[in-house]
């Protein structure tokens, strides 16, 4: 799913840097998709997790991910918080800026995944319902004050549009990942509230990914394209393509009235077909910028990590559902993908982190 915006950090954590800066330079400056790696780490956990069941030796792995991954979210939330608390101004800045504001919603995407990471592997039902009801309420949250300010102002233009435009959806139609479980959890008045932020989540996140989909394609194929640190940005198609199959069936196993399964799991398919065509289309897009040389390093690179790791999950889920092997074998083989982007990926922030250059605005 998601990706930092161009002018909050710096491509390159090699490049020359006036010395470490202090936590106050760093909380001032915090860009808002960091939480993008907490979205990333989590999907790698939670899809690890789901193949253990057929490799035991994965349990292990996806619990060393899932507590690093909660550590990971507890450490950028201190930043991202104070930044708010002692440097509003820049906060709402981001907020109304065309590109930068998409990712705001990241933080509360992160506590949906860590729910659902508590739920599956960590064993914490009352953790998971506490990051769930949190999370849930700041997507909604999120949703309305990003495209807001989008709505009524005119500072958006055709050459702002990218697939980080999908970003308020994908934290929408993500409720219902962990929402649907947690929902057996609930009782009385509070489940049926539980079931409506799920149903909402799901309708209106779907419905504006259709929407932004037409808009991002016209992008792609009337204006500049969209490269440099924003060529990671081409992959978060996969993000409602894999979430919006998973979410759905997690509220139809949970509704109150018998539904038949099988039209649904069509529509699973068919959102997840186009997610492979994409997959094909995202990677001939990020294999041309490398060999351009417009692919350097940059926290937008987490951009790869999420919406690859949300069609694995829909691989996995679809696979058995619909008896067709081939679904199981392409999931399989994206998680593979997926480790080894994620490895890359967290080892050329955490170069960048030791330096401090990550911290740096992009020139």
């Amino acid at each position: 799913m998601s990706a930092p915006s161009a002018p909050s950090v710096s491509p390159d954590p090699a490049a020359p840097h006036a010395g470490f800066p202090g936590f106050a330079e760093i909380a001032k400056s915090f860009a808002p998709g960091w939480f993008a790696a907490v979205m990333g780490g989590g999907v790698l956990a939670l899809t690890t997790h789901s193949l253990s069941g057929r490799w035991p030796s994965l349990a292990p792995v996806a619990t060393g991910l899932h507590w690093l991954n909660v550590t990971l979210f507890c450490l950028l939330a201190v930043p991202w918080l104070t930044r708010w608390l002692r440097f509003r101004e820049a906060a709402l800045a981001t907020l109304r800026h065309p590109v930068q504001a998409s990712f705001y919603p990241t933080f509360a995407i992160a506590m949906l995944v860590v729910a659902a990471q508590f739920l599956a592997i960590g064993g914490g039902a009352a953790l998971a319902l506490g990051f769930w009801w949190a999370g849930a309420a700041l997507v909604f949250v999120f949703s309305f004050a990003v495209l807001f300010h989008m709505f009524r102002g005119e500072h958006v233009g055709l050459e702002h549009v990218t697939p980080a435009k999908f970003i308020p959806a994908v934290g929408l139609v993500v409720i219902p990942v962990a929402g649907g479980p947690l929902l057996e959890l609930q009782q009385g008045a509070v489940r049926e509230v539980a079931l409506l932020v799920n149903l909402l989540g799901l309708g209106a996140g779907t419905m504006m990914y259709v929407g932004l989909l037409g808009l991002t394609l016209q992008r792609k194929l009337l204006a500049k394209p969209a490269v440099g640190i924003l060529t990671p940005t081409a992959w978060i198609h996969l993000a409602p393509l894999g979430v919006i199959p998973v979410s759905l069936l997690n509220v139809l196993d949970q509704l109150p009235f018998a539904v038949a399964r099988e039209p649904f799991i069509f529509i699973s398919l068919f959102l997840w077909s186009f997610g492979v065509w994409w997959l094909v289309m995202a990677s001939l897009l990020t294999l041309a910028a490398r060999r351009a040389g417009q692919l350097p390093f940059a926290l937008s690179w987490w951009g790869f990590i999420f919406p690859l790791g949300s069609f694995v999950a829909a691989s996995l889920r679809l696979a058995p559902l619909s008896g067709i092997g081939a679904v199981d074998t392409i999931g399989v083989v994206c998680w593979v993908l997926l480790l080894a982007m994620w490895s890359l990926t967290m080892t050329r922030t955490l170069r960048g982190v030791a330096s401090g250059a990550i911290f740096r605005p992009h020139p």
